[in-house]
């Protein structure tokens, strides 16, 4: 890829979704029933993807978006085991639980805060309910390098995972004062070794950029350390400070936020740098080596994109498990209660922690179809469109077309009689590229500050 004029593209930086949804999450309600929930989770014929939410930390690291619970308490563990242990009972007396099971992630959260017995157990209980596991299964656990020991180790290989995502963000000591996340590049090398030992061969690393006191050279820092570690992956994400929605971001100091134009110059630097170093660029912030299943997946046009980001296994129909997990089918997604009395009456009730979610109709199908081809594979056949959804694209989506030209004139895409072609460029933008696709967004008006910034 050649340098990028990004501040000619920063005009484009606007609130967007990230799709790993389509209807995005906010869209969830009350009006889609535990009843449709239970026929729609029965009717699903496709495979099964196991997502299991662990959301406990010991403590709060500032940058983090994600649903957590903050304890110290080795009983709250217990406990919560003991739900996720009458929730998979309750699965399986609503849903096929013997269709083979392609993928199983555990998320949070951190998973590893949780220790060998104890993930020794849930795995137990998984495969107990779940008992058809593919052989070629992507079996995943997010790692916090403080906390991963040996025996979580030789526990998750026993288990069958075969692929690890570390938490890493930034090795520099001033940004990890910053945000509250202490763990030496030793620390984490030790991580690795020991993953490495076991024979992990896939190795993801979290990176965030737009951090407090990060800038170019200290990121450049972080990535030269990062590379001598040899991971398999790249997942670089741009940090969406949001102190309204989430409190621990209120602990950061904005004065120490690097300036839109810096972290501009830290997303090119990290494109060329990791480029130039073999990885290939995976959608708007993944990279993987060519010899990886996720490039590869790309290559044969398989790609797949939900919420643990982009995926090799597509088709599936996600369970989500435990406290504000998201399951997704063929026409619905669901989601569990986000809070801990909430989620346990349900099950104390005899019934599945299921809060809310959302039927899709026909047009809800449709452009979730164009957007996640778009996020995954960066180009879109019309013909093939046409003929699944029995339209006529150039009418149906005119004002979508219409909305398009600017960027087609500035050369992020290019479109013909045939389909959509994105850029090596556009990848980057792809998020403003899939938005005049969404219905949803004219509705949200002034409230699509919800979403973090396309740049």
């Amino acid at each position: 890829m050649s340098m990028i004029d990004f501040k000619k593209f920063a005009t484009y930086s606007k609130p967007g979704p990230r799709y790993t949804s389509y209807p995005t999450a906010i869209e969830f309600n009350e009006n889609y029933t535990l009843d449709s929930y239970l026929q729609d989770l029965k009717a699903d014929s496709n495979p099964l993807s196991l997502y299991v939410h662990l959301p406990f930390c010991r403590s709060a690291c500032y940058f983090c978006g994600c649903n957590v619970i903050y304890t110290s308490k080795e009983e709250n563990k217990t406990l919560y085991l003991e739900y996720l242990k009458k929730e998979l009972a309750l699965l399986k007396k609503v849903m096929d639980t013997q269709k083979p099971v392609y993928q199983l992630h555990f998320g949070g959260g951190t998973p590893t805060f949780f220790d060998a017995n104890e993930l020794e157990m849930l795995i137990f209980l998984l495969k107990e309910t779940f008992p058809n596991f593919a052989k070629d299964a992507e079996i995943a656990c997010e790692i916090d390098p403080r906390f991963f020991s040996v025996h979580q180790m030789q526990t998750l290989k026993n288990g069958g995972f075969n692929r690890l995502s570390f938490g890493i963000q930034d090795f520099d000591a001033n940004v990890q004062q910053a945000i509250h996340r202490i763990q030496p590049f030793s620390l984490v090398q030790d991580s690795i070794n020991l993953a490495r030992n076991f024979g992990i061969h896939s190795i993801n690393f979290d990176l965030i950029y737009g951090l407090p006191f990060q800038n170019l050279q200290t990121f450049k820092n972080t990535l030269e350390l990062a590379l001598k570690l040899n991971p398999d992956r790249f997942a670089i994400f741009n940090y969406a400070h949001v102190p309204w929605l989430k409190k621990t971001m209120r602990k950061i100091d904005e004065t120490t936020l690097p300036t839109p134009d810096e972290k501009l110059k830290i997303l090119e630097f990290s494109i060329q740098f990791l480029q130039n170093k073999g990885y290939k660029m995976i959608g708007m912030d993944h990279f993987a080596k060519p010899d990886d299943e996720l490039f590869k997946s790309i290559q044969k046009g398989q790609l797949r994109r939900n919420f643990q980001g982009y995926s090799t296994k597509g088709g599936t129909q996600t369970i989500g498990i435990g406290l504000t997990s998201i399951g997704e089918g063929s026409n619905y997604y669901a989601q569990n209660f986000k809070t801990l009395p909430e989620y346990q009456n349900a099950i104390d009730k005899g019934i599945l922690p299921f809060h809310k979610g959302i039927k899709l109709s026909a047009d809800d199908i449709l452009r979730k179809t164009i957007i996640m081809q778009l996020m995954s594979n960066f180009k879109l056949d019309f013909r093939t469109i046409e003929a699944q959804f029995k339209i006529n694209f150039m009418k149906y989506f005119a004002d979508a077309l219409e909305a398009l030209k600017p960027l087609e004139y500035a050369g992020l895409i290019h479109i013909n009689k045939d389909g959509i072609i994105v850029s090596q460029t556009g990848a980057l933008l792809i998020r403003n590229i899939t938005m005049p696709f969404d219905a949803y967004l004219k509705r949200l008006g002034a409230n699509q500050k919800i979403f973090s910034k396309t740049i």
